[in-house]
């Protein structure tokens, strides 16, 4: 670097400059990602190979970082934000939340005390109030939010751990019994991760099996309850999960709450798919008994169309989560009373202004706005499973309440044969291009997911992925 030239950050001018460079790139990308094949064509070590070993020594100008971003980045992605994007849960940045995104990295602060941002605070405060009132959830519920579900998910059965009176916060878990946790078979993994973090070991999470509609069997349940009392272990948590990541289907919320309530157990219900389903009053309806949980996550980043990333913990016991994490060491007094310092409620003390892209998002669209996409894609889900149903070739897999369906070839042969042909199948239809579809196994059988979400699909999209999975099958059996 020349010595004349000053220290500091970037001259505004030139900031101002490439911020609008930067601006076209993405409006661009957003036009064209239909263009691209959803799944990157690059191999294992592409991208790397064009990235240089050793960071530069001078500084380099906006241009050739935005040109690096175009040639190197952009063609060599998985793109979530495509059309076609039918795999997983579908997310989408929306342009108001990629709008709040860029205001949260420019005023870049520090969420952690009220003091470090009032304005970050109140807002996320009132924002997930907002979504509260949005899911029908009553007025005790304090919300706050989190990168993902699998945090939440970990917060609030730390918040169960705190609950069960043990003083594990000090003392740990040396001489106790066994603490145990409660899910299904089909809860996501996030359950598993959260024991292993929490010292509770995944020899106490109780997997229950499920029933024909892949939802928590209560007797089962109940079997196992009796059976760990009786030998002298604690359950502490039922987790129940509205929208399992595999078929989407919803736990009997109500039965497994009032058990929760009868056992003394902390009662979280993982909604971090089908909460966003929840704005819209038929399908609340089908979460009945989501108020009765002590904390409820959902992702808005999922299926409420914001950047990712975004995860919003509900509990009716703020209390107990603050007593679970709350710390003030000399450095975090002030002299505030009465506001909320959103650092005593989770592992993080740093925490990104993460509610100015919801809020951008729930306002540029507003409540209805939001419900009708929701609706629009649960219908399109509701039409391709018709084409599967109608098709002897296929079998639609497992129920489908919200906008994803489970289906799988049935060729003549063996069920390792067709999971073999559906297994290429899937790899057939992805490698076209236009569009991306995921897998799961359901009773140890490969079926295949089309998960509609993203807020740029259209029908048109849906209707070219089952002609798509329609010729492939052809070719195979051909």
């Amino acid at each position: 670097m020349p010595p004349s030239e000053p220290l500091g950050d970037w001259p505004n001018p030139n900031f101002r400059a490439a911020a609008h460079r930067t601006a076209d790139l993405v409006a661009d990308y957003l036009q064209r990602v239909p263009q691209y094949p959803v799944l990157g064509a690059c191999k294992p070590g592409d991208v790397a190979a064009q990235l240089p070993a050793a960071p530069p020594e001078h500084a380099e100008p906006a241009e050739a970082l935005l040109a690096d971003y175009a040639r190197i980045i952009e063609p060599n992605l998985t793109h979530w934000n495509h059309p076609g994007f039918l795999a997983y849960f579908s997310i989408t940045g929306s342009g108001p939340g990629i709008l709040g995104e860029w205001l949260a990295a420019g005023l870049n602060v520090n969420a952690m005390l009220w003091r470090t941002s009032p304005a970050a605070t109140e807002l996320e405060e009132r924002v997930c109030d907002w979504l509260r009132q949005m899911l029908v959830l009553p007025s005790e519920f304090q919300g706050h939010l989190n990168d993902t579900a699998s945090i939440s998910t970990m917060l609030a059965l730390a918040a169960a751990r705190e609950a069960a009176g043990l003083d594990v916060r000090t003392h740990g878990l040396a001489g106790l019994p066994p603490l145990t946790v409660y899910c299904s078979d089909q809860a996501h993994s996030s359950v598993d991760k959260a024991a292993i973090a929490l010292g509770l070991g995944l020899d106490q999470l109780r997997r229950i099996p499920c029933d024909a509609a892949f939802r928590l069997d209560v007797s089962a349940l109940e079997r196992v309850l009796a059976a760990d009392r009786a030998a002298g272990k604690r359950p502490i948590a039922l987790v129940a999960t509205a929208g399992t990541t595999s078929t989407t289907s919803v736990d009997p919320l109500r039965a497994l709450g009032e058990i929760a309530r009868r056992e003394n157990l902390w009662y979280h219900i993982d909604a971090a798919y089908a909460g966003s389903a929840a704005i819209c009053p038929e399908f609340r309806a089908l979460l009945d008994g989501l108020e009765l949980a002590d904390s409820v996550v959902t992702n808005p980043h999922k299926w409420l169309f914001t950047p990712v990333d975004c995860s919003v913990l509900f509990t009716r016991k703020p209390g107990v989560l603050k007593a679970a994490f709350a710390l003030t060491p000399e450095y975090l007094r002030s002299a505030e009373t009465g506001v909320t310092n959103l650092n005593e409620y989770g592992v993080q003390l740093g925490r990104r202004f993460r509610a100015l892209k919801l809020w951008f998002v729930i306002r540029a669209f507003g409540a209805e706005g939001l419900r009708a996409r929701i609706r629009q894609h649960v219908q399109w889900a509701s039409e391709f499973r018709s084409w599967v149903e109608a098709d002897p070739g296929f079998e639609v897999c497992a129920p489908s309440p919200f906008s994803t369906v489970c289906f799988r070839a049935v060729p003549p042969g063996t069920p390792e044969a067709q999971d073999r042909f559906n297994a290429t199948l899937l790899e057939s239809v992805n490698a076209a291009g236009p569009v991306f579809l995921s897998h799961t196994k359901l009773r140890d059988r490969y079926v295949l997911r089309l998960a509609i979400g993203n807020l740029r699909t259209t029908l048109a999209h849906v209707l070219q992925a089952w002609t798509l999975i329609g010729e492939a099958a052809k070719k195979l059996n051909a």
